[in-house]
């Protein structure tokens, strides 16, 4: 097998099942999207920095296969995971230039181009209630708003929306309280408003790009991080960092970017094949994630680590709330999206 198909083939885990190549050659045959004769061929280059093993990168491998087949192979598609093609933040330039065709990221990375959207990635801290929320807002017509103002101003399409589910505080030592979290190095994302909630909290918020958390652990220049089960473990952080305090601060949806230049740039039949099996794809992707979501922790638990709940969690929520009156002040529009988070969040 050569190196570009190893890239794109299809994950071995539980989600996703694999076709025989029988039958695919003879669903390929009879595909509405194979055509005769020589057609144009798009390379579509999918790079982000999804752990290996996890339900996202698997997904992104499912989709590159899809894709592949589907398309009678006028897309071809190649999966970098992990970081491969740079860091976060390089991968989310490199999916608004065109250099990269699609990644994933949270819609929070938007907050200084388009902050209205940015809330709608768990920013601030304690927006969404549970995964229902999420989906009533993400899932619908809020959605829909997103990715075209996504469009608008950054020149990618969200095609879709995975996930890796709620973020949760992972230190080298046990914090249960607002009082132990005092000071506490946290790493996070580069964005103000991620300095701002743990800043709020008490905590001493480090910014690091994605990639450095496990040097950063090991050599002090942090505490501790805050992230989903899947990502301590399949980053290794749990290696340098073993209490894990299940604080449900931060619920991160990840937008699947697609380079909105190159997708205008496919014919109609290849526009829907993308659109449509992102959305198939990674709603399996939301579904496998959630149903593990015990297991990664038991999975953690096996490893060593210690597991918290947060002494009195109200009290958390309480000192993070001013946040929404704040970020809604950034202007009418992302007064209206937290209006219409927080209208969905009983409904």
């Amino acid at each position: 097998m050569s190196m570009r198909d190893t890239k794109v083939a299809l994950g071995r885990r539980a989600f996703m099942k694999t076709t025989a190549a029988t039958t695919a050659a003879g669903a390929l045959a009879a595909s509405p999207l194979r055509r005769a004769g020589a057609q144009p061929k798009f390379t579509f280059r999918m790079g982000h920095a999804e752990a290996l093993g996890t339900p996202i990168t698997e997904a992104f491998e499912k989709w590159g296969q899809t894709l592949n087949e589907k398309s009678g192979g006028r897309i071809e598609a190649q999966h970098f995971p992990a970081g491969q093609l740079g860091n976060y933040t390089q991968l989310i330039e490199g999916s608004r230039l065109g250099t990269i065709q699609a990644t994933a990221g949270g819609p929070d990375t938007e907050e200084a181009v388009a902050p209205e959207i940015a809330v709608t990635g768990g920013a601030p801290g304690f927006i969404y209630k549970d995964e229902g929320h999420v989906d009533r807002v993400l899932q619908g017509p809020v959605g829909d708003e997103v990715s075209k103002v996504a469009r608008e101003k950054t020149g990618v399409e969200f095609v879709a929306y995975a996930e890796v589910g709620f973020r949760h505080l992972l230190a080298k030592r046990k914090v249960v309280s607002l009082g132990e979290l005092e000071g506490l190095k946290i790493r996070v994302p580069e964005l103000k408003v991620w300095i701002d909630f743990w800043k709020r909290l008490g905590a001493n918020p480090t910014p690091l790009p994605y990639a450095e958390q496990y040097n950063a652990l090991s050599t002090g220049v942090i505490d501790g991080l805050e992230a989903d089960y899947f990502s301590i473990s399949g980053f290794k952080w749990y290696e340098q960092a073993q209490h894990l305090t299940l604080t449900h601060h931060w619920f991160l949806p990840k937008a699947i970017r697609v380079n909105a230049q190159w997708l205008d740039g496919l014919p109609d039949d290849l526009q829907a094949l993308v659109r449509d099996s992102a959305k198939e794809i990674f709603a399996e992707q939301r579904k496998f994630n959630r149903e593990k979501t015990g297991a990664a922790l038991e999975d953690l638990k096996t490893a060593g680590v210690q597991v918290y709940q947060p002494d009195d969690p109200d009290a958390w929520f309480v000192k993070a709330e001013p946040m929404f009156a704040e970020y809604a002040a950034k202007g009418p529009a992302v007064k209206a999206m937290i209006d219409k988070i927080m209208a969905a969040r009983n409904a």
